[in-house]
C-alpha cells in the first residue's frame, strides 16, 4: 500500500508495516487482525481503514506545534525528521502526552533549541579582586579583552547556531534585534546576517528556494573554510539546522536531506589546523568549536557557557 502522509509518506509499505506501527494501539491492531482472520474484513477494506487511521493521526499531529528556531514546527514534521519517536507521536495523537511535556524532553529540546553556544566571557572585575564579571563578546572586544577577529568569529558562531546572546540579560536575539538593542554594532551587521543565514536559509540563485549551510557551500555561495567553521559550530551545539523547517535534525536525516555528507563528516571528525576555525584567547591556539566549548564555564544562573579570560 502507498501512504501519502507521515513518516511513510511516498513509500510503498506492506500492510503489516502499518499494522505494526505506532499508528495503532495494541487493542486496535488485534481487533483488525481478528476481523481479517475471521473473513469479515477483506484486504481492500483493511487497507482503507489503515489509510484513514494514518491520515487522521497525521491531521491531529499537524495541529500540534512546537517553537522552532524562527517559527512553529508541527509534531508531524518532527516525526518525519525523527526528532519525535513513534511512541511519543502516538501519545500526542491520542492526547496522553502534551506538547508542553514533550518539549521539555532533553532529546527533543536539543533539536528545537540546541545546546548552549559560548554566550559571553568572564573577565576579572576591576573593583573587586577575585570576582569575575559577565560580559558580552562585543563589549569584551570594545574594552580590549578580545581581539576584533576573535570576537567576530565567536559572534558569527552565535548567529549561525540560533541567536546572538546577551549574557547579562540572558536574552537570545536575532541579528537585527541585537543591533537595535545595542548588543552589537552596525559595522558588523552584514557579516552577522550572512552567518545567520545558516539558520534562516541561504537562497538558491537558480530556484529561489531556501537551502542549508552545507548546500550553500556546495554551490559556492559561502567560502568553504567559513562554512566549515559555522557547520562545526552547529554540530557542536546540538545538530545541523534545517532552515526550511526551522529546527535541528539528527545526522542521518541531514544526510538524507542533503544537508551533510560523508566527506564533510570525515573532515570534521579529523580536524587539521586548516579546519580549526576558532581561537583560544588564553592559549593563542587554534581549536574546533567543540574544543572551545569544553574550555568554557557553565553559569548555573543563566545556563549559558562563558569563556573565562585570564
Amino acid at each position: 500500500m502507498e501512504v501519502h502522509a507521515g513518516r511513510f509518506r511516498g513509500q510503498q509499505v506492506s500492510v503489516w508495516d502499518v499494522l505494526a506501527s505506532s499508528y495503532l494501539s495494541q487493542a486496535r491492531r488485534e481487533e483488525l487482525l481478528a476481523q481479517h482472520a475471521a473473513g469479515t474484513l477483506a484486504l481492500p477494506g483493511l487497507v482503507a481503514i489503515l489509510t484513514q487511521v494514518v491520515t487522521e493521526t497525521e491531521e491531529r499531529l499537524s495541529k500540534l506545534s512546537f517553537p522552532g528556531l524562527r517559527r512553529q514546527v508541527t509534531a508531524s514534521q518532527l516525526g518525519v525528521s525523527r526528532v519525535l519517536d513513534p511512541e511519543t507521536l502516538q501519545g500526542l495523537a491520542q492526547g496522553t502526552r502534551s506538547p508542553q511535556e514533550v518539549m521539555q524532553m532533553d532529546s527533543v529540546k536539543r533539536y528545537l533549541e540546541g545546546t548552549s553556544c559560548i554566550g559571553g566571557v568572564l573577565v576579572p572585575a576591576r573593583d573587586e579582586p577575585g570576582r569575575r564579571e559577565k560580559m558580552s563578546v562585543y563589549q569584551a572586544m570594545w574594552k580590549g579583552h578580545l581581539r576584533p577577529g576573535t570576537a567576530l568569529v565567536l559572534l558569527e558562531a552565535q548567529a549561525a547556531t540560533g541567536f546572538l546572546i546577551d549574557p547579562v540579560r540572558n536574552q537570545r536575539l536575532s541579528v537585527d534585534e541585537a543591533v537595535a538593542a545595542g548588543l552589537v554594532g552596525g559595522e558588523i551587521r552584514d557579516k552577522l546576517l550572512s552567518a545567520e543565514r545558516a539558520v534562516t536559509g541561504y537562497t538558491d540563485p537558480y530556484t529561489g528556494e531556501p537551502i542549508s549551510l552545507f548546500q550553500a557551500m556546495q554551490k559556492e555561495l559561502i567560502v568553504r573554510d567559513h562554512g566549515i567553521r559555522l557547520l562545526e559550530a552547529q554540530i557542536a551545539t546540538g545538530g545541523i539546522i534545517d532552515p526550511v523547517h526551522s529546527h535541528r535534525v539528527p545526522v542521518e536525516v541531514a544526510y538524507q536531506n542533503g544537508y551533510f555528507d560523508e566527506e564533510m563528516s570525515r573532515v570534521l571528525a579529523d580536524p587539521s589546523d586548516d579546519t580549526k576555525g576558532f581561537f583560544d584567547p588564553n592559549t593563542h591556539e587554534n581549536l574546533t568549536y567543540m574544543q572551545l566549548l569544553q574550555k568554557a564555564t557553565l553559569d548555573p544562573e543563566t545556563g549559558l557557557l562563558f569563556l573565562s579570560l585570564s
